[in-house]
C-alpha cells in the first residue's frame, strides 16, 4: 500500500524562505531575539532559569571558546553527559562552531566510551567532571582525543567547559557550517546487527523538525519536560529542539526518577511530556501519582516502543489528559508518525504520517505493496532520512530512497498506522536500544562460553530484557555470567536471563535463527531448537 505525503494543509513554519539552507542552531534559535525575555530552560533540580537571550549568548560564547581551543568545522566532538542546561549549551555551541556532535550515553562503561570515540573518530570530548574521573579520562586517552572539557570544576587533563567563553570572542564567524554538512552522529542499532553511527546532516534535522512541528501542537505557551536522555534522538529532537523552535519553556530533568518527574510537573506547571512505555506504565499504576498535582498536563506523547491501548487509556485516566503515541527512528532524525493533539482517538495507533513523509507498507518477503489492514514492513521516504551509516554501507535505504524500517505495521482506511511487530532483532529495554550482536560478541570472549545467542524476552516492567542462550565449554553459572557481563556494559544492556543449551540454531549461512530461540519450535524446527535450561 502506498501512502502519499500528506498535503501541506497546516501553516508553513515562519522561519523565512529556504528552510533547507539553515543549520540546526540557525533554525531552532533563529527567533530567539524576538523571545529574548521569555524563559527557554529551567533546571528542574536547582531551579536555574535561562531566557532565550541568555541561552543564545551562552551558545555564542561557548562556540567561540571552542574555536579558540582549536575545534574546526568537520571535526567530531563527543558529548557525554546527563541532561543539564550545560548539555544544551554544548549541543548548540558545537554545531555553531561548525563541528559534528556524537552523543554518548553517560551510563556507558569506559570501554564502551572508548570504542564509540574510536569508531566515530572523535577528536574532542565534552563530559562531566564526575564521568571524566570515573573512566572517561582513560577512554579519551586510549581513543586519541586531543582535549577534553568537563562540565563542572576543571580537573587533571580536562579544562572547564564553563570557562571556555573566556578564551574566545563573543561572536562566531558566519558560514562555518552549511545545511548539507554532517551535524550529528548518533548511535543506533539500525535494523540488524551491531550498533552503527547514523549520519545526519543539518538539513536532515531541520527537515524532521519542519515535518514534526506541523503535526505536533507545541507552542509558546507550553512548558515541556525533558525527562528522556538528551543523548538520544527522541529526547534531543522531539523534546528539546522542537520545543525551543516553537518558543516553549523546557524543564530539564537530569535523570528520570518518578517522584522527581512528578515534582517537576507540579512545581513548574508542565503542560507536555515525551516519555517511553515503562514511564507510561509507572504513571498508570504508581500510588505516588496521588501525592502530586499534575493537572497542568495536557498532552503526553509516548514513543520508542509500541503500547497496548489498555495501557494508554489507563495512563490517560490517571493523568486526566490526552496520551498519544508516535513512531520514529534515529535514522529518520525524529518521528515520522505522530497522533494528533485533538480529534479522534485511536490509542493503539502511532497516528498519521507527518506532512512531507511518504510511506509504503509492503510484504516482507515479496516486497509487494499490501492493502489496508494487512500487515507489512513500513518503508519511509522523506528529506529527513539519514545519509547512511558511518560504519559502512547499509541496505536499509534502497535505490529509490525508501528507508526499510524493519517494523511490521498495518494502516487503516483513514491513514492511521499501528505497529504490530518487527523484523529487526533489536531489543528495547525501557526504551533503550540493545543490539544482540554486541552482547553475543562479548559473551564469546568469556573462557567458559563456546557459543551464544541473545534474544528479547518479554518483561512486564521493562517491556523486553536481553536473554542469553549459552553453550558452555567450562564451569560458569547463570548468575556468574550475568555478573561478568554487567561489569562490561551499561546497565540497560545487562543480560537479565540465561539459559544453557547444547547448540544454537543457525541457518546454512551461519545466521543465528533467533525466532527459534524465542518461540516454541514447530515440527520443522524441532531438530534445530536448543535443549536444556539453566534459569537463574
Amino acid at each position: 500500500m502506498r501512502i502519499p505525503a500528506r498535503s501541506d494543509t497546516l501553516p508553513a513554519v515562519a522561519a523565512g524562505p529556504g528552510i533547507a539552507a539553515l543549520t540546526l542552531p540557525e533554525y531552532v534559535l533563529g527567533e530567539a531575539g524576538a523571545r529574548a525575555g521569555s524563559c527557554a530552560l529551567v533546571d528542574a533540580e536547582g531551579g536555574r532559569r535561562l531566557t532565550y537571550a541568555e541561552l543564545t549568548d551562552a551558545v555564542a560564547r561557548a562556540a567561540s571558546g571552542l574555536r579558540a581551543r582549536g575545534i574546526r568545522p568537520g571535526e567530531v566532538v563527543g558529548l557525554c553527559a546527563p541532561n543539564s542546561c550545560e548539555f544544551v549549551i554544548a549541543w548548540y555551541a558545537i554545531l555553531a562552531a561548525g563541528a559534528t556532535v556524537t552523543t554518548i550515553n553517560p551510563l556507558c562503561k569506559a570501554g564502551e566510551v572508548a570504542s564509540h570515540l574510536r569508531k566515530t573518530r572523535t577528536r574532542w570530548l565534552v563530559t562531566t567532571a564526575e564521568l571524566f574521573e570515573s573512566g572517561a579520562r582513560g577512554a579519551a586517552r586510549s581513543a586519541g582525543v586531543a582535549e577534553s572539557f568537563v562540565i563542572g570544576e576543571a580537573c587533571i587533563d580536562a579544562s572547564s567547559f564553563e570557562q571556555l567563553p573566556a578564551s574566545g570572542e563573543d561572536r562566531v564567524p558566519a558560514g562555518l557550517a552549511g545545511s548539507s554538512d554532517i551535524a550529528f552522529l548518533p548511535r543506533s542499532s539500525g535494523t540488524t546487527g551491531m550498533p552503527k553511527s547514523v549520519i545526519l546532516t543539518h538539513a536532515n534535522l531541520v527537515a524532521s523538525l519542519h515535518q514534526m512541528r506541523r503535526a505536533h501542537g507545541v507552542g509558546t505557551g507550553d512548558t515541556v519536560i525533558a525527562a528522556l536522555p538528551l543523548v538520544h534522538a527522541f529526547g534531543l529532537q522531539f523534546t528539546l529542539n522542537m520545543s525551543l523552535l516553537a518558543g516553549a519553556t523546557v524543564v530539564v530533568l537530569p535523570r528520570f526518577e518518578l517522584e522527581a518527574f512528578l515534582d517537576a510537573v507540579q512545581r513548574h506547571r508542565v503542560t507536555r511530556a515525551e516519555i517511553v512505555p515503562p514511564i507510561v506504565k509507572a504513571l498508570a499504576e504508581s500510588p505516588l501519582l496521588d501525592r502530586y498535582d499534575v493537572s497542568s498536563l495536557r498532552i503526553v506523547t509516548a514513543g520508542a516502543a509500541s503500547m497496548s491501548p489498555e495501557l494508554v487509556r489507563a495512563c490517560a485516566r490517571r493523568l486526566g489528559c490526552r496520551v498519544k503515541q508516535s513512531y520514529g527512528m534515529t535514522e529518520l532524525a525524529g518521528s515520522s508518525h505522530i497522533a494528533p493533539d485533538d480529534g479522534p482517538e485511536k490509542p493503539d495507533s502511532v497516528g498519521l504520517a507527518v506532512p512531507g513523509v511518504q510511506c509504503r507498507v509492503v510484504d516482507a518477503v515479496t516486497g509487494e505493496d499490501v492493502g489496508a489492514g494487512r500487515p507489512g514492513e513500513l518503508l519511509v521516504r522523506a528529506p529527513s532520512v539519514m545519509l547512511g551509516y558511518a560504519d559502512g554501507p547499509s541496505d536499509a535505504i534502497d535505490s529509490d530512497g525508501w528507508m526499510h524500517t524493519g517494523d511490521i505495521v498495518t494502516v487503516d482506511e483513514d491513514g492511521w498506522f499501528r505497529v504490530t511487530d518487527r523484523i529487526k532483532e533489536l531489543i528495547k529495554y525501557k526504551g533503550f536500544q540493545v543490539a544482540p550482536a554486541e552482547l553475543e560478541q562479548l559473551l564469546l570472549t568469556h573462557p567458559a562460553v563456546a557459543d551464544a545467542a541473545v534474544a528479547h524476552s518479554p518483561d512486564d516492567e521493562a517491556g523486553e530484557v536481553p536473554r542469553a542462550f549459552v553453550v558452555r565449554c567450562g564451569a560458569v553459572s547463570a548468575e556468574g555470567l550475568m555478573a561478568w557481563v554487567a561489569e562490561r556494559v551499561a546497565p540497560y544492556k545487562r543480560i537479565r536471563r540465561v539459559e544453557f543449551v547444547t547448540s544454537i540454531p543457525k541457518s546454512p549461512s551461519g545466521k543465528i535463527l533467533r525466532r527459534l530461540l524465542v518461540e516454541p519450535p514447530g515440527d520443522e524446527a524441532a531438530d534445530a531448537a536448543p535443549t536444556g535450561t539453566g534459569r537463574p
